[in-house]
């Protein structure tokens, strides 16, 4: 509680907007190094309603330094409370552990490896065909990225 009024005594700007969040979410942002760091994380929790677990990957992602060097196209949109959705898509994908250049095959069977396998936790009764499976229809193939049976 001291560390949180020293943090916030004498900023109203941030005070206001801070009772709008979590006791989690200011233990998160208290961890920031400057106000305007503050101020930019609180902003978007806010606006764009982050749940703490959403707000410490991008903390953790470093958005806001990777805003401050982005040019000032981006900065406007993040700053009018646009989203980052308006940047980018919003997909999550650093559980695959790829590496930072990879190519889209590599990308590809990551994801379907990590569904495979979430699949398969569901228990016995889930039962693995087999991956790009083969079907013919006509005269044309046509390939099941996974093909499960359920019994």
């Amino acid at each position: 509680m001291k560390q949180f009024y020293e943090t916030y005594n004498g900023n109203e700007k941030l005070a206001t907007v801070l009772r709008e969040l979590t006791w989690s979410h200011n233990l998160q942002i208290m961890s920031c190094k400057t106000d305007e760091e503050r101020e930019f994380y609180l902003t978007l929790s806010i606006k764009n309603r982050y749940s703490f677990r959403e707000l410490k990957r991008q903390m953790d992602s470093a958005l806001f330094e990777r805003t401050m060097l982005s040019d000032i196209t981006n900065k406007l949109i993040i700053e009018r409370g646009e989203g980052l959705a308006a940047l980018r898509d919003s997909y999550v994908l650093e559980f695959l552990n790829l590496p930072e250049t990879h190519k889209e095959k590599d990308l590809r069977k990551a994801i379907v490896g990590n569904l495979k396998a979430f699949i398969l936790e569901f228990g016995k009764d889930f039962t693995f065909a087999g991956e790009e499976y083969r079907v013919q229809v006509g005269n044309r193939d046509f390939f099941i990225d996974l093909l499960f049976y359920n019994r």
